[in-house]
């Protein structure tokens, strides 16, 4: 079975260093989000580890910081499916920290039961979208004078499936789990991709990636079959440690300094779908967020 996995390992790897940087992971308690924790971390960053759950978070933070030997780790609470909590986050972020120079948006929900945020929203692009739009919007002033920076959006391949309903962004009039998920990360990657172009020459770069089917509690909502399906290949999908290597790629290699809006895969370029980069999709969703969100983002 190991040998089945390696063949998934990016052929990747950098000695690059991130001293006196700052991260924020979203997410960062439990799969790739704290994988990614602890790398970044050996390379002498301060990790904010912005999580919703403080129990797990205080646990993570504590292997964290045991197995990278950085003491700069801290965690914070932050709850994406409340926007009075995505608030409070990043007013604390705002006037505590002097910096932060990458911010991995990387929690997230999938294939749940329909459900609501604490806003109303649907529970997938209210989490995955507006969630990590909002905490976005919040610190790129503090972000852009910190820069260079970068911004990574963890999306998935399931984004190639999806489609943007902006007359039903909340699924009300109809709801597929796995339709809403692909919707929510393809907004992902049209999220970036806007971002880009609005932070050009700011030296704040952006990037979106599918981190690979990873062995992770995100399928814990999958039906009873989907989940046997994902159990029966679990030998060639990748581990935490594996599949947080492109977030990592994201984050720190040094070739993609003058990058800015592209879309990864296995700690490279890939090809993402013809949605993805309909610019006319992309603006049309960004004025659908600012409008849903109440915010004024030009």
């Amino acid at each position: 079975m190991q040998s089945i996995r390696n063949f998934f390992r990016p052929a990747w790897s950098s000695t690059a260093r991130l001293d006196d940087r700052t991260v924020i992971i979203t997410g960062a308690n439990t799969g790739i989000g704290k994988e990614t924790a602890i790398d970044l971390a050996k390379r002498g960053a301060k990790i904010i580890m912005a999580c919703r759950d403080m129990e797990k978070a205080q646990a993570a933070m504590k292997e964290v910081t045991e197995s990278s030997g950085n003491q700069n780790v801290v965690c914070m609470k932050l709850d994406l499916g409340d926007t009075n909590s995505i608030r409070e986050f990043a007013e604390a972020i705002n006037s505590g920290e002097p910096k932060v120079n990458i911010l991995i948006n990387n929690a997230g929900v999938m294939s749940c039961p329909f459900g609501k945020t604490a806003d109303g929203f649907e529970m997938q692009i209210g989490i995955n979208h507006f969630g990590h739009f909002l905490l976005t919007y919040l610190l790129i002033d503090l972000i852009k004078r910190s820069a260079p920076a970068r911004i990574v959006n963890v999306s998935s391949m399931a984004h190639s499936w999806g489609s943007i309903n902006l007359e039903d962004i909340n699924s009300e009039k109809s709801y597929d789990k796995n339709r809403a998920y692909a919707q929510s990360k393809l907004a992902n990657v049209l999220f970036t991709r806007s971002l880009a172009k609005r932070l050009e020459g700011t030296g704040v770069t952006t990037y979106s990636l599918h981190p690979g089917v990873v062995q992770t509690d995100l399928y814990r909502h999958l039906p009873g079959a989907q989940r046997a399906v994902v159990k029966l290949v679990s030998p060639f999908t990748k581990s935490s440690i594996q599949g947080a290597q492109t977030n990592i790629y994201c984050a720190v290699e040094p070739s993609l300094d003058n990058e800015s809006g592209g879309y990864y895969s296995d700690c490279a370029p890939a090809n993402c779908s013809a949605a993805g980069k309909d610019d006319e999709l992309a603006q049309k969703l960004w004025e659908l967020t600012c409008q849903t969100l109440a915010i004024t983002w030009e």
